[in-house]
């Protein structure tokens, strides 16, 4: 018995003499004096010792990630922010009319603020409603477009000239939608207006008056900005100038040289524009005083160039060259109009009887491939010619500077254009003027029914732009409805206006 617990004494005294040989080696090689290899310990000793190194190797290298990161973030904002700052600072300050992501951080930052306008255009023709976002700097007050919503219902306001009541109705789809793109928070601050043009300016004044004082009873209820002046009758010369903004703003041409800037022609229904900066003395010297305006832009004053010819939009010139050929019957018999054509026309509360002409004009078409002659009835596009320049001479003023300057035409320019298959729907194109010449020549030569006025709108078109502007075959003219997904309006012009200088 005694020999039995000897023996297990020496067995515990030896397992307590290992353990201590084990510490002993374990501290020399954590102090550097011995090396791991030579450490003399079990398996379980050593996995404990390994993962302590381990977990504190972790914990140096997860140190160094936050370090690194806690780095990054600093940097990363830092640069931002001297971006950000040399973005919204002049010299350095970013151009163009559009948003971009500096733009979005620097609201974000609260450098730029969101600013909102509601402008509706009540044309001859329709009411459109414009609701722009734009992007105000707070260091220069400069704005840059962020966002738009455009639509447009039929008929126009002046259309309700019996009952203005209806009419008025008729924009509260129109105040819907813009209710819709702008914050509610933001309804209070947006500046809310509406301008009448050609349409109402066409009207006795006692409707056009009754109109628009039911308008501001709605507009008055929408939530938006409004005052006394947020309702009313566009000045022709206003109306020019917004239009020639917002197409040189759209392209980014407002710049220090006026050179750049492109002559902006607008064919509206009742009326049209023509709008542009004079680079020439002699532009200056022959225009009468009433066609020229000082404005203030870049900080400085330009002299414009704007005259709006009211009676001379497409709609009201076509009324004008119909009557030339009404009959003792009322019934309106034109060289303009295809002899198989029998059409109602509308415009300002009456209703017209077009025909073609009695004596009817034919153009030999030759038979191919087998096929038999026919003559085919067309319309007489140089008669159409004598009956559209009776309308505009005299009355048109022509620059001769414009025959060397970049012009853009927009509205029903543009429109006539694609519906002939001129230019692309969506992208829009440049016409020479002998291509717009060309093709009213074509469409007096096909009947068509579907669009018995296409041959006096098109030779309208071009005899405006040579007889009454003056311009040659090989004249360029760019045409667009929409740049860079923005809609061609003088409201964009208007808006820019109403936000930097109120209602």
């Amino acid at each position: 018995m005694m020999v039995e617990e000897e023996c297990n004494d020496l067995r515990l005294r030896a397992v307590a003499a290992r353990v201590d040989s084990s510490v002993r080696h374990y501290s020399n090689a954590i102090n550097g004096k011995d090396s791991l290899v030579d450490i003399e310990m079990s398996g379980g000793d050593m996995g404990v010792a390994a993962k302590g190194i381990a977990s504190s190797g972790t914990m140096h290298t997860s140190f160094r990630l936050m370090r690194l990161f806690f780095y990054l973030v600093i940097f990363t904002l830092t640069s931002l922010i001297v971006l950000v700052t040399l973005h919204n600072t002049w010299p350095l300050k970013s151009v163009g009319h559009s948003t971009n992501s500096l733009d979005h951080v620097s609201v974000a930052l609260g450098v730029q603020e969101r600013v909102h306008a509601v402008i509706i255009d009540a044309g001859s023709t329709g009411s459109r409603v414009l609701a722009f976002t734009f992007f105000k700097s707070l260091t220069d007050n400069a704005l840059k477009l962020d966002d738009e919503l455009w639509h447009e219902v039929k008929p126009g306001l002046s259309s309700y000239a019996d009952d203005p009541v209806k009419g008025a109705e008729s924009l509260v789809p129109l105040l819907e939608l813009a209710k819709k793109r702008i914050p509610r928070q933001s309804w209070a601050s947006t500046p809310l207006v509406l301008k009448a043009t050609a349409g109402l300016r066409l009207l006795p004044s006692e409707k056009a008056e009754a109109l628009l004082k039911e308008v501001k009873h709605v507009l008055e209820s929408s939530g938006f900005h409004t005052t006394e002046n947020s309702v009313g009758i566009m000045d022709g010369r206003d109306e020019g100038i917004f239009s020639w903004f917002t197409v040189n703003y759209l392209m980014d041409r407002i710049t220090e040289d006026s050179k750049d800037t492109l002559v902006a022609l607008d064919l509206g229904g009742g009326s049209t524009q023509i709008t542009f900066v004079p680079v020439e003395k002699e532009t200056l010297k022959s225009t009468p005083s009433d066609y020229l305006s000082s404005i203030s832009l870049l900080h400085k004053n330009l002299n414009l160039y704007t005259h709006s010819y009211l009676g001379l939009g497409l709609m009201a010139a076509r009324k004008s060259i119909l009557l030339q050929h009404k009959g003792e019957d009322g019934i309106i018999r034109s060289p303009c109009v295809n002899p198989i054509v029998d059409h109602q026309w509308t415009y300002g509360e009456e209703t017209y009887t077009i025909r073609g002409p009695e004596q009817a004009k034919y153009q030999e078409i030759r038979g191919q491939a087998g096929r038999l002659s026919e003559n085919r009835p067309i319309a007489d596009h140089a008669a159409c010619v004598k009956a559209c320049v009776e309308v505009i001479k005299n009355q048109v003023h022509a620059p001769t500077e414009l025959k060397s300057r970049e012009i853009i035409a927009f509205s029903y320019f543009f429109d006539r254009a694609t519906e002939r298959g001129l230019i692309d729907p969506f992208k829009g194109g440049v016409l020479t003027v002998q291509e717009f010449l060309q093709a009213s020549v074509q469409t007096c030569n096909i009947p068509n029914v579907e669009q018995p006025l296409a041959c006096l709108d098109l030779t309208f078109i071009s005899s405006f732009l040579t007889s009454g502007y003056g311009l040659k075959g090989d004249n360029t003219i760019k045409l667009y409805k929409r740049i860079d997904n923005y809609e061609v309006s003088w409201g964009l012009g208007l808006a820019f206006h109403v936000i930097n200088n109120g209602i």
